[in-house]
């Protein structure tokens, strides 16, 4: 029994009561570790930040998804460690309720393992994620041994997704690969381009700003040095002229 239940028994409301969506409210667990919350937050960071301009995706880590067909709190809920779903508001939520969101669930989910949770991630969530949610895309990854799978939905059944060269495996749903970066998951663009977080973006583009100004300063430099060498070659070329005309030479008719 779950807290939230627990709490409610001892406050004598019925199992059977549907609580209003709005009163919905997510019922997870602390994730394990601190690697494992650092790996939900990095995936939900890079999403986000790539596609800031977009509103048309929800992604949530550690969550429940409640999914009775009762539209009870009670009974039929789950909480992915971290789930995409598309072509739906992009707004904050309490919780994911489908029968308040048209009956979606979601296009991608990826389960952080860990050895207390590795072989309900690897067979009942695989199984519920490919026979009720009918998710397309489905990935799990150990931060520790970092083992690392993906399976995409076809003819209503998980089958293997098959690495790259580069060892990433691509998601049909984001239209990104994911794959192993220094020991965590990430996203890679179509091309294998790493998708960053705020922060690295920030970093780059400090570094790009750095390079362009000793890219500047090396040019400016340069000009300068032209320049020197222009008066330089002007004043010799002067001298010498003078020195014609000391000859009663017209240095224009050399």
């Amino acid at each position: 029994m779950t807290i939230a239940q627990e709490l409610d028994s001892q406050a004598g409301i019925s199992q059977d009561v549907i609580f209003p969506p709005s009163d919905l409210y997510s019922d997870e667990p602390p994730v394990e570790t601190e690697l494992h919350l650092r790996q939900i937050i990095l995936l939900f960071k890079c999403l986000e930040w790539l596609w800031k301009d977009r509103n048309d995706f929800y992604a949530a880590g550690n969550l429940t998804i409640y999914y009775s067909p009762n539209q009870k709190k009670s009974e039929d809920f789950r909480g992915p460690d971290f789930f995409v779903v598309l072509g739906t508001d992009r707004k904050t939520r309490k919780s994911w309720v489908v029968w308040e969101e048209d009956g979606k669930y979601p296009n991608v989910i990826v389960e952080i393992l860990s050895p207390t949770t590795a072989n309900t991630d690897k067979e009942f969530k695989k199984e519920l994620y490919q026979n009720t949610f009918r998710t397309p895309d489905y990935f799990w990854f150990d931060p520790y041994t970092l083992e690392f799978a993906g399976f995409h939905l076809l003819d209503g059944e998980y089958q293997p997704l098959e690495p790259n060269e580069q060892g990433h495996l691509w998601s049909h749903q984001l239209g990104l690969y994911l794959g192993i970066y220094q020991g965590l998951l990430r996203f890679f663009t179509p091309v294998g381009e790493l998708v960053p977080t705020p922060e690295e973006t920030a970093q780059q583009e400090t570094q790009r700003a750095e390079i362009q100004a000793r890219k500047a300063q090396q040019e400016a430099r340069k000009a300068q040095y032209e320049a020197q060498r222009a008066e330089q070659e002007a004043q010799r070329a002067e001298r010498l002229a003078a020195k014609l005309r000391e000859l009663n030479i017209d240095p224009d008719t050399i």
